[in-house]
């Protein structure tokens, strides 16, 4: 019973398992279907208004090549150069350069401002490169804006000759990025990156600008979203240390990379909650239904070994623990069947104690009952084959029942009973021996014989008759005769 409590309590403890795993995994997919969906409404956002820039880039372009442009005045030509861009929430400046980096056309204003910026990465490219298209820069600090961090987007204007003309320049804040990535719900520990596919962080949140512009190509998670479009994986960020689940998406159109990753310890907080709930009351519950079963198992055992000792105590005499009259009915009635089909031998003592009346009227009652018991004891000890038993016949008569045992065992067995009483010296002055001795008559049924076994009792009982009329303390044995 206990056992089967227990394999029940732990099979309850291990579908709670199996349905708490599977809370998490689902915990995990809802996390990556989360940041998937982020990633996705940042891609959105940021292709957008770049689609935007570049079409004014392009414009831009179109218009220093346009001469009726250039020989517009100063406001009409900002207004065609630049098309209202610098009015774009986010957007730095809008220059274009010439050949060697100086400004021409400003879009703050019909006079450009004095600057040359013929050494910037981007400068550089144009100018070494004609197949560029637009292109988007590393992060830098503006010279224009107080070192405002932006980063450019660009294309190259050429002669007609297909030669270096300068560059049109759109630089675009990060704050834009800082925004857009402070509006998108990550959880208190998430963690979304912006970077150029070489590497370049262009914005990170949590927000550190000590780490824009860093280079994090040797980092793991880079080379985890370099090999596809997009998908998931686990990382620990090389910049916090913290563990967790990144989504990474590749944008279409643009050269970069767009990372969300939200902290394991913030996908699984609810989890976790629910988890330890759910398991503290399944392991109170298998505990308890484990002390049930044990407490019933031990209630069972109890009623199962009082049953038998009720059972043992309906089979037995209390005072000499022999079987009991009833018993020795059942056993008489099953030996006798059995030697009957069998055509065995069937033997049986009857054994009663000499002068027991006056054994009890001189030294009592209580003395009485010991020496009933000394003799029990001394008639079960001599019975060692399972098939033998011993009974209480009433008062102080005894039956011993010899299944498959003939003359000759019968008188040996009796023989040792008779001398093991005697010689337990409990004294008896009322004895002509001075101590307790027995008288025994035995029976025995041959196959040979039709009779029943209330027969065998009856010779059994005259042969005892016959040992205490001739002077007792000895063995008689009688046959049963065909009748």
């Amino acid at each position: 019973m206990v056992t089967a409590g227990v394999v029940i309590a732990l099979m309850m403890v291990a579908i709670c398992a199996v349905v708490l795993y599977q809370s998490r995994v689902d915990a995990t997919e809802r996390a990556t279907d989360g940041l998937r969906n982020i990633a996705a409404m940042a891609e959105h956002d940021i292709e957008r208004n770049f689609e935007l820039y570049a079409l004014s880039l392009q414009a831009a372009v179109d218009g220093v090549n346009d001469h009726e442009v250039m020989a517009a005045s100063g406001r009409l030509r900002n207004i065609a150069l630049f098309d209202r861009a610098a009015t774009a929430s986010y957007l730095g400046s809008m220059l274009v350069l010439d050949a060697n980096g100086n400004i021409v056309f400003d879009a703050a204003g019909e006079v450009p401002r004095v600057a040359n910026f013929a050494d910037r990465e981007y400068f550089r490219v144009h100018q070494q490169r004609s197949n560029v298209g637009l292109y988007v820069g590393h992060p830098y600090a503006s010279r224009l804006r107080n070192g405002s961090l932006s980063i450019p987007l660009s294309r190259r204007i050429s002669h007609t000759d297909g030669s270096f003309a300068g560059v049109v320049l759109l630089a675009i804040q990060l704050d834009y990025f800082r925004q857009l990535f402070s509006t998108l719900s990550l959880g208190n520990h998430g963690a979304m990156v912006l970077m150029q596919q070489d590497g370049t962080l262009i914005m990170r949140r949590p927000y550190d600008e000590k780490v824009i512009g860093r280079n994090v190509s040797n980092a793991s998670t880079f080379k985890e979203h370099r090999q596809k479009v997009e998908g998931s994986f686990t990382d620990v960020s090389v910049i916090d240390g913290v563990r967790r689940l990144y989504y990474f998406k590749n944008l279409r159109n643009l050269p970069l990379t767009i990372i969300v990753a939200e902290a394991y310890s913030d996908i699984y907080a609810a989890w976790w909650q629910r988890t330890v709930t759910i398991a503290g009351v399944m392991l109170a519950l298998a505990a308890a239904f484990i002390g049930l079963s044990f407490a019933f198992g031990l209630q069972l055992r109890c009623r199962m070994r009082a049953e038998s000792k009720l059972a043992m105590l309906a089979q037995t005499d209390g005072l000499t623990g022999l079987h009991n009259r009833r018993t020795l009915g059942e056993i008489l009635n099953q030996e006798w069947r059995r030697a009957r089909r069998t055509r065995s031998m069937f033997s049986l003592l009857f054994v009663d104690i000499d002068w027991f009346k006056v054994y009890n009227d001189t030294y009592g009652h209580q003395a009485g009952d010991a020496t009933l018991a000394a003799v029990a004891k001394c008639i079960g000890d001599n019975i060692r084959r399972p098939l033998d038993h011993a009974a209480r016949y009433g008062g102080e008569e005894f039956i011993v029942v010899l299944p498959d045992t003939s003359p000759d065992g019968a008188i040996a067995m009796a023989e040792n009973i008779r001398v093991a009483i005697a010689d337990l010296g409990i004294e008896h002055s009322g004895s002509e021996f001075g101590r307790v001795t027995a008288s025994i008559g035995a029976a025995t049924w041959t196959p040979e014989q039709d009779s029943d076994v209330s027969a065998v009792v009856r010779v059994a009982d005259q042969a005892l008759y016959t040992a205490k009329a001739t002077g007792r303390n000895k063995v008689e044995l009688s046959m049963v005769q065909v009748g």
